[in-house]
């Protein structure tokens, strides 16, 4: 079991950054691949960014692509997303979450790879 706490949300202008991270507990988070969602209201969560569980592989979702360092430090249990260039349709609670399967050399984007999920964090960009 893994469980996982978000902070560093918040109201940034836009053009400038936010780091977020998430805080996780549990035995398995050293060898599970991590991602950040977001979601707006009325819309999926969709995928921004994702690790794997040795920080060998990340990949970021187009649309962040070029804005978005996704990195973790096992030692200290806890998953990053930088994001720069921020732009009001970043808008969302942005959501970490832990993949179900272990030791997975790749990225799952998908939401349903994904069994333990944080309770998000609010970023709102102003214009």
């Amino acid at each position: 079991q893994v469980q996982l706490v978000e902070s560093g949300g918040g109201l940034v202008q836009a053009g400038g950054s936010l780091r977020l991270s998430c805080a996780a507990s549990g035995r398995t988070f050293s060898r599970s691949a991590m991602a950040w969602f977001r979601q707006v209201p009325g819309k999926e969560r969709s995928f921004v960014a994702g690790i794997t569980w040795n920080g060998e592989n990340s990949y970021c979702a187009d649309f962040v692509k070029g804005r978005c360092t996704i990195s973790r430090d096992n030692a200290k249990n806890t998953v990053y997303l930088q994001m720069n260039s921020l732009k009001p349709e970043d808008t969302a609670v942005y959501y970490c979450a832990a993949d179900r399967k272990l030791d997975t050399p790749y990225v799952r984007t998908q939401e349903y790879a994904f069994d333990y999920w944080g309770q998000g964090t609010q970023v709102i960009v102003s214009s």
